[in-house]
């Protein structure tokens, strides 16, 4: 099936990192400041995934589905809030998952492109990136904030294509979540799903990716075997 792919997208939270600690403290402290509910850490790991200020307005609405007629003032005070705090926690509670890593130097050293296609904003990616010595693997980093649109909207899937002159026959996206699989699915491109992930209490089956599993690394597997 992947016998043909010269690119490898990949998602951050919740495929190469988990980040929800971090996050949860985040939109946790925001939501005081601006009086609302505090969240738990497993409303947080619900909630993320679209982004930062769907990831406020899923708080202050205390679900995954947002109420109506949220004032636009208050997200974005929330918002400012998050920001700042994720910012001031300095990633200390986030972790590579088992053999990210590793993975991601095997697939660099086999000839493959790797690009980051995350919805988190693209301020922080870098850091992150640096942080757990990522950085140097990936030709081409895609924020939330990076386009106009973000996953499950293909474009910036639909731009790599362009970018690297390639079919979507020849490009694979890695991710946790049904974002993910949508935007691969509206690329027309290959997609391998992550069961271990944030999507927002769903099986990642139910999307139906082109591959399910459990462990990161049976990427290696899957892609030698397509060779």
């Amino acid at each position: 099936m992947f016998e043909n792919i010269k690119l490898i997208a990949f998602d951050l939270d919740g495929t190469l990192l988990d980040s929800v600690p971090d996050l949860a403290r985040a939109v946790d402290l925001a939501m005081q400041d601006v009086g609302y509910p505090r969240v738990t850490l497993e409303q947080a790991s619900h909630w993320i995934g679209n982004g930062a200020d769907v990831l406020v307005s899923r708080a202050l609405s205390q679900s995954v589905t947002v109420q109506e007629g949220l004032d636009p003032e208050l997200i974005k005070q929330a918002r400012a809030r998050l920001d700042h705090h994720y910012h001031d926690g300095g990633h200390e509670l986030s972790h590579l998952y088992p053999k990210v890593k590793e993975t991601l130097e095997a697939l660099h050293q086999q000839g493959y492109t790797l690009a980051l296609v995350t919805n988190k904003p693209a301020q922080f990616v870098p850091e992150l990136l640096e942080q757990h010595q990522l950085a140097h693997l990936f030709v081409d980093v895609i924020g939330g904030d990076t386009f106009v649109e973000k996953k499950p909207n293909p474009f910036a899937l639909n731009w790599l294509l362009d970018k690297h002159q390639l079919t979507a026959s020849e490009m694979l996206m890695v991710g946790d979540s049904k974002n993910d699989i949508q935007a691969a699915q509206a690329a027309g491109c290959y997609s391998f799903g992550l069961t271990y992930g944030y999507n927002h209490g769903e099986p990642i089956a139910d999307s139906k990716p082109d591959v399910v599993s459990d462990e990161f690394n049976h990427l290696l597997a899957v892609m030698s075997v397509a060779r």
